[in-house]
Parts: C-alpha cells; structure tokens; sequence
C-alpha cells in the first residue's frame, strides 16, 4: 500500500485531536484522497508520511504516459510559431514585398491575440478539461500553420498570424497546469523541463527541418518557404488528432492506473495543499484573484517578461542573426548555424529543472542564468568578430530557456487551489508574451548588421532580472519567517473550511516555495 502504516509525525489540530498524534494506516490513502477530506492539519503539516518506493512507481509512470505526448505538441507548437524566422531566410519577406518594418508588424500581431487570450484560454483548458483542450487547439494551430502557406499579401500573412496566436495562447499555460494536476511541487519544474526543453530544441530541429524541407522540389503546388509552413502544420494535425486518444485528464480518468495509484495520485497532491479538501476544485473568483495577484505571481511574471525579451527574440532573429555573422554562406548553411546554440541552450533547460527538484529550490537558478546572458550580449557589444558572436549565442542560450520551466513551475508551487494555480500560471505566461511581442522590435533592420539597440535591451534586460530574482528570494524568506510567527489557531478562528480555503496563500499556516 502506497502509504506506510504508523509512520504519522504529524501533531493535528489540537483542538479537535485534544493533544494526541494519530497514526495512519495505509487503509487510511482511500479516505484522504476522497472527496470533502484534507490532506493537512490547520498548520499545512501533512497528516502522514509516503512509501518513497510506491511514489517513485507512480512517478516513472506518469512520466511514461504523459510526458512524450505534451513535448511533442509544444514541439510543433513553438515551431509553427518561430518558423516564419526559417521562413524570411528563404525569401518570405521578399515574396511578400516586405519593407521597412512590415516583418517585425507581422510578429508583433501574433503576440496581440496572444496575451489577450492567455487567462481566458487557461481558464477555458481548467472548464473544458486539458484532455480536450490540448489536442483541440493543437488541431486549430495546425490549421492555421497549413493556412500562412498559402498568403501572398502583408495583410493575410498578418490575419493568419493573429488566429495562430489565439490557437496558441492556450498551450504554454495549459501544458504547465495539466502537470500541475499530476505532480508535486519539488517535481513539478522538472517535468515542465521535459516539455518546454522542446522550445530551444525546436529552434534546433526547426531549422534542420526547414533545411530539409527546402531541398524538395515542391508539395503539391506550393514551392520554397511556403513548403514549410504547410508541412510542419500537416505534422501537426496528425499530432493533435493522436492525441484525443493519449492525453488522460486527471489521475480519477486515467484507465492506466490502478485505484490504489489513484488515491495515492490524489492525496500526496492534497498533502502539500493547506486547508485543501478538493484537488479540483470550481472556478471561483475570490481564489481566481489570488493566483493573479499574489505578490510572487507578479514578480515571477515580471521576471518571465524580462527573459521572454530574450527567448523570443533568439527564436525570431537569431536566423537573421547567424546571416550577419556568415554571410557568405549558402541558406542551407544558414539555417544549421542555428542549431548548435539551441542544442546546448536545450541541456541547461534540462539541468537546472532536473537540479532545482533535487534540492527542490527554484530561486537559485533565477539567480545563476541572467549572468550567462549578460556575458554573451557583452560579448556581442564588445566585438565585431563573427565566432566571438556566434559563440556569445551559446551563452545567451543556456541563461534564458530554463526560465519557462522554472518560472511557470514557480508561481504553480506559492499557491494553493487548483483555480488559483491556472490563473496564476495564465498570469505569468500572458507577461512572458509581452516580453515577446516587445522582442519583434529589439532587433531591427535599421540596426543592422551590429544591432546595439537589441543587444543593448537585451543587456538591460537580463541585469534587472538578476536584480528582481534575488529581491523576490530575499522577500520570500523575510515573508516566510514573519509568518512562523503568526498565531494559527487565532488567525483562523471563526472561519469556516470554505472561508480556509479561500485564504489561499493568505493562509498564515502557508509558506512560499523559494
């Protein structure tokens, strides 16, 4: 059985338990996974202890079965994104009569509907069920990929990028409160790793892909950078259409589980969610205001602006980039001098993730990435020589891509209520998109072939983000010793459980996660 019998350390309320500890028995998984039960004493203490050996079967399992299916959806998803970058290389600008700064308008009306329709699509994934949710926008971002193929003006290459946004504005946020509905705090950055890890490695597969693609002579009618935009969004109909069959919503449906994985699924997330009876719960709008507005929800988004500036502006330009550096060298050749950067960029988005759930700490790692980005746009200011430049790439690359695990598993684990953590997380992706519609105009053709203006943002950028990350550590641990202090049982005397529970990280028996 998943939890260990007599294993209870746990003090209960004092008033309902009179002073006496209560030992659990593993009989007992069933009752605390149930509906209407907490996991917690009044004091956010878990009421007992896990068999470590049946939570790391339960772990590798849900690794197995949900892990390959969201890393290949967001896959195509960052690629139908940034492979119009692939796509200016191979003459989509000039096809188009592109001039002045018509290319970075066509970016920045994607981030539009993009971060207008992040809350309400989290929302609407917490409403409609990630299961459904996921694989129908994926299916409509496909579409859409399919659709850019066959634009021939500024105008309909803009409408097709502004329906791409609201298909895709659901996907970041939704695949990170999905996990969030399966995994624990200390686990859950790790996991999120393992998906948005296919952001740089899009970079890189993106432009080998596109590399490939542009070797074919045609598909069907369409011809050069159209090829890839209709192939890439074929793959990704094909994906979203598996995926009805392979994304299970919550562990309660999961047909591979058994009921004892269940109830333990269940009550170890319940464990860790003071004053929690339901995992969850409906939307409410008390609990909904406290995930967008708690104070570490505001500053981690911040945060994920700041180095959205960055990420974004890597996936759009760094083929423009690369052009400036090489050249001479053929489109081909372009277009696989991005790739490298991105492969190292995709090992340190991995390894501090995989680090910060060993030590289960995020803070240190907001504090250790913004240096390597100062470094390389140092570099990039400092020097004019093309390997120094190029080698600046890979620098700039490892500091920025572990934010979006990092940061999104962040604001998930400071609070409580399932309603609070999709609007929280919603929150902070719909900044890290203002940090992206702000990267379409960091760099510009005007300031080309240096580009100072954007090195030069995205100097500032990555030295305030070193600023804010170790304020907030240092506010959240000056926080969490102020309320050791607060008096529980005053606190929360009077209040009914529903009044408990919507206190949230407002609960006195809460602690932040640094």
């Amino acid at each position: 059985m998943a939890i260990e019998a007599g294993r209870n350390n746990v003090m209960a309320d004092e008033k309902a338990m009179s002073g006496h500890q209560e030992k659990l028995t593993g009989d007992n998984a069933t009752q605390f996974a149930g509906h209407g039960q907490a996991a917690t004493d009044q004091y956010g203490r878990a009421l007992f202890e896990f068999d470590k050996a049946a939570e790391s079967r339960l772990r590798l399992k849900m690794d197995f079965y949900l892990l390959p299916t969201v890393a290949l959806l967001y896959l195509f998803c960052f690629i139908d994104r940034a492979n119009i970058g692939n796509a200016r290389l191979a003459g989509f600008d000039t096809d188009l009569n592109l001039t002045g700064y018509d290319y970075n308008h066509v970016l920045s009306i994607f981030y539009i509907s993009y971060i207008i329709f992040e809350i309400p699509c989290n929302l609407c994934c917490k409403w409609m069920g990630p299961g459904w949710f996921l694989p129908t926008t994926t299916l409509l971002f496909g579409v859409s990929s399919v659709a850019t193929a066959f634009v021939n003006t500024i105008h309909q290459a803009s409408g097709v990028r502004f329906v791409l946004g609201i298909f895709e504005a659901g996907m970041l946020p939704g695949i990170a409160y999905y996990l969030s509905r399966w995994y624990r705090r200390s686990e859950l950055a790790f996991r999120l790793a393992l998906y948005i890890v296919m952001a740089p490695l899009a970079g890189a597969f993106g432009g080998l892909l596109a590399s490939a693609i542009l070797t074919l002579d045609s598909f069907g009618s369409l011809h050069s950078w159209r090829m890839i935009f209709a192939i890439e969004g074929v793959v990704t109909i094909a994906l979203a259409l598996v995926s009805f069959l392979t994304l299970t919503d919550r562990p309660e449906t999961a047909r591979w589980l058994s009921q004892e994985e269940k109830d333990l699924a269940i009550a170890r997330l319940k464990s860790e969610r003071v004053g929690t009876t339901e995992v969850l719960d409906k939307i409410d709008t008390t609990k909904l205001l406290r995930g967008i507005f708690s104070p570490v929800t505001l500053a981690t988004s911040f945060i994920f602006l700041l180095d959205n500036v960055t990420v974004q502006g890597l996936a759009f330009f760094a083929p423009t980039i690369v052009r400036t550096i090489y050249p001479d060298a053929t489109v081909v050749s372009q277009q696989l001098h991005t790739v490298p950067p991105y492969v190292v960029g995709a090992f340190f988005t991995v390894l501090f993730p995989f680090l910060s759930w060993r030590w289960d700490r995020r803070m240190p790692f907001f504090v250790a990435g913004p240096p390597l980005m100062m470094a390389g746009y140092i570099m990039f200011l400092a020097s004019t020589d093309g390997h120094v430049r190029y080698g600046a790439t890979f620098l700039i690359a490892s500091g920025a891509f572990a934010f979006g695990a990092l940061c999104n598993a962040h604001v998930s684990n400071n609070v409580v209520s399932d309603t609070a953590r999709s609007a929280a997380i919603g929150t902070n992706v719909m900044f890290g998109n203002i940090g992206g519609l702000i990267s379409t105009w960091s760099f510009l053709s005007s300031d080309a072939p240096d580009y100072h203006i954007g090195n030069g943002l995205n100097l500032a950028t990555a030295s305030l983000t070193l600023i804010l990350s170790g304020a907030l550590w240092a506010w959240m641990n000056l926080d969490n010793k102020k309320r050791e202090e607060t008096d529980v049982d005053e606190a929360l005397s009077g209040l009914s459980q529903a009044q408990i529970q919507d206190l949230d990280w407002r609960n006195p028996a809460f602690k932040w996660r640094p």
